[in-house]
């Protein structure tokens, strides 16, 4: 089974990556999502870089764009990313991908964050496949099953899709927010860069 005839399969709509206001001012500014090695070498991204996480354990993956399916990572967006800018004058948002991303050459799947040491990553059909298993080994052991989740969830909230380098923005479909004043941001940014075909969606519901 190849990865397009998965996300057919399970009806896969959206990839999805949470980031800062800033992130995406830059995301915007230089015309794709980077991974964190790219926005780190980026001079015009010094003044606005927000990085969502203060420590990377994976380090032989730090080129690669850290992405979900579907439904973002809670765990970490909650727990670790709010927590470490909880006093920083910032916002939150994600950004929604055209599925067709996970096609895409040197793309990787996890079956559960990255770190963990029970995490299995593998490419191709096989890789994206076992996003889905029935169960999936998480952290500290626990068991994750399928129980309640639509065929286009994965199995652990923390699985992950490891994307090569930059994903340009002509794959940028949408951009959720929780506020309307920060979608006249965010619709601010688009106009000034160009990109106004972008769509801006307020839901909250799209961060838990």
């Amino acid at each position: 089974m190849t990865v397009l005839e998965v996300i057919k399969r399970r009806g896969i709509k959206e990839i999805l990556h949470f980031t800062t206001n800033r992130g995406v001012l830059g995301t915007l500014h230089t015309g794709a999502l980077k991974s964190r090695n790219r926005i780190s070498k980026e001079e015009q991204l010094e003044f606005v870089l927000k990085l969502n996480s203060t420590i990377r354990k994976d380090t032989q993956w730090l080129d690669h764009v850290n992405l979900s399916i579907t439904r973002i990572n809670g765990y970490f967006f909650e727990i670790s990313s709010e927590r470490w800018h909880i006093t920083a004058d910032i916002w939150w948002a994600v950004l929604a991908f055209d599925p067709e991303i996970l096609t895409h050459k040197g793309v990787y799947f996890t079956t559960t964050n990255n770190i963990y040491p029970s995490c299995s990553r593998g490419p191709g059909g096989g890789g994206i496949e076992a996003m889905f298993a029935p169960k999936v080994i998480a952290r500290y052991g626990a068991v994750m099953t399928r129980e309640k989740l639509a065929d286009s969830v994965p199995t652990c909230e923390q699985a992950e899709v490891l994307y090569p380098g930059e994903i340009p923005l002509k794959y940028l479909k949408r951009i959720y927010v929780r506020k309307d004043s920060e979608a006249d941001e965010v619709n601010g940014q688009l106009a000034l860069t160009n990109q106004e075909e972008i769509e801006v969606v307020v839901n909250k519901k799209i961060f838990k």
